[in-house]
């Protein structure tokens, strides 16, 4: 079994006292890396002067933890400039908020460089290297440019939108055909496998000698110059059984019961979200004041708790946001707040995985309406921690990866606050027998497609499994659609296979 190497920004580095973090990446790849036995390398999180960088390693179970510091130059440019300001936005079509300086693109070049000559220190012949994220696209072409000719995969987590979108982004042409030099990409949904397939047929096509197969009614594999990449849709999952009985542990706990005592029987909405202008909160907050302005027959009989972690302060669209997300907030709770019932309750701070887990088992509705994301693994939790006998009503945006699967969850435009008000008297409404029949189908989607199937799939694709040999067949023609409004979906290009 070959060795797994792990390349993300950011790396999840177990504790002294054995406590780990328990975000979403660590929770999916820790047990593929354990059972390979492998290193993860990313930034440390660290920012320190030129002459003071560090580079530190820690083992655990089987698992070499890699870290670097960073510069404050390359965390301006690489980090918090090119990544953060010009590949977040776009790839979740904000061009509005993109701020492109060449400044930081080259120093999103610099950082990748730097990353893959540390990478090239550590790694074998044989290893597999499965890189995660919009962060580090050029790092399988300087493995390559040194000579490494290792299995090395990509694996975007976010949207990848159309190329009417990605064309704006200055020197697309220079960033994105770099995916090509890796052996596997994977995306989150179907449609992102259709964008980046147009993205390369209107692109590459013309001025290089590009071909594609078929390798499965799951994967399409693209050809260039001879170097192959198997492209492919792998759908994010959770473990579902694993957060059903955290959910029920911490039902118990002192957090979940002092929250029971203070809603007084009242019915619980809850958003669990992170301050991104991605995440749609405002869009949310003005939903939930439509709602009550509509349904003032629930006015006093049910509360709506937000919480949301703030992070990226430096950047001023995020302090922006977070200033107006706290006007409306208080907005909402002085026009329809009394002596006896806060309407809102909108929460800044961090709070376990476990804790979460309890408080998503109390809550009737799950309210999951971000403006594009590429899964939402809040959505996939919120299902898992319910009580199957009485669960709760998931509302989802559609334009979250997870509506893919999710079609018996409340689909709505976040957009449209009148739709999201309808949702959730619907939700709230919702006679038992509906709520189960949705809930069991919700359950067996995220029970089928689960966290361990992910990475078994990926690592298989990654291992060269079922490579193809047979001929090429002829590119799907593909008319160019008008650049589509913000907000609206893309369909994938017609010919690409459906999603795992």
């Amino acid at each position: 079994m070959a060795r797994l190497v792990v390349v993300s920004n950011r790396v999840s580095v177990p504790s002294k006292d054995g406590v780990k973090r328990a975000g979403g990446l660590e929770v999916a790849l820790r047990p593929a890396l354990q059972r390979h036995g492998g290193i993860w390398f990313g930034w440390s999180g660290k920012v320190a002067p030129s002459d003071q960088i560090d580079i530190t390693s820690t083992r655990d179970k089987n698992v070499d933890y890699v870290v670097a510091d960073l510069s404050n130059d390359d965390y301006q440019e690489y980090y918090n400039g090119f990544a953060n300001r010009v590949l977040w936005p776009i790839l979740h079509y904000r061009l509005d908020l993109a701020e492109f300086a060449r400044r930081d693109l080259t120093g999103y070049f610099r950082v990748n460089r730097y990353f893959a000559s540390q990478i090239e220190k550590l790694i074998a012949d044989d290893d597999l290297i499965w890189v995660h994220d919009y962060h580090l696209i050029p790092i399988a072409d300087e493995l390559r440019k040194r000579g490494h000719a290792n299995r090395i995969g990509f694996f975007l987590h976010v949207p990848f939108p159309p190329p009417e979108v990605l064309t704006s982004l200055p020197n697309h042409e220079q960033l994105l055909p770099l995916l090509l030099q890796f052996d596997v990409v994977g995306f989150q949904t179907e449609g992102d496998v259709g964008n980046f397939l147009r993205y390369v047929l209107s692109e590459c096509n013309e001025t290089r000698g590009l071909r594609m197969f078929e390798a499965s009614g799951h994967q399409v594999t693209l050809s260039l110059n001879g170097k192959r990449t198997q492209i492919g849709c792998y759908p994010v999952g959770i473990e579902p059984r694993a957060f059903e009985r955290l959910a029920r542990r911490n039902l118990r706990s002192p957090l979940v019961k002092d929250l029971v005592t203070s809603l007084g029987g009242r019915d619980l909405i809850i958003g669990v979200d992170r301050l991104d202008y991605s995440k749609g909160l405002i869009q949310r907050f003005d939903a939930y004041e439509t709602f009550l302005e509509k349904y003032g027959e629930w006015t006093g009989k049910v509360t709506y708790l937000q919480i949301t972690p703030k992070n990226r302060s430096e950047i001023r669209e995020y302090a922006e946001l977070a200033a107006e997300a706290d006007a409306a907030a208080g907005r909402i709770n002085g026009r329809w707040g009394e002596v006896s019932w806060t309407p809102m309750l909108y929460v800044n701070r961090v709070y376990s995985r476990s804790a979460l887990a309890g408080l998503y088992r109390t809550a009737r509705v799950g309210l999951v309406t971000p403006l594009r994301d590429g899964m939402n693994l809040v959505a996939k939790e919120y299902v898992a921690a319910q009580d199957p006998e009485n669960p709760g009503v998931l509302i989802l945006s559609r334009f979250a990866g997870a509506a893919d699967a999710f079609r018996r969850a409340l689909l709505v435009n976040p957009y449209d606050a009148e739709s999201v008000a309808a949702a959730l008297a619907q939700a709230l409404t919702m006679p038992l027998q509906e709520r189960r029949d949705r809930h069991q189908e919700l359950w067996a989607t995220i029970a089928d497609y689960d966290i361990d199937r992910w990475t078994r799939e990926y690592i298989a694709a990654l291992s060269g499994e079922g490579e193809i040999e047979d001929a090429p067949r002829r590119p799907p023609i593909v008319a160019a659609p008008p650049e589509p409004p913000a907000g609206f979906l893309t369909l994938a290009t017609p010919g690409v296979p459906q999603c795992l």
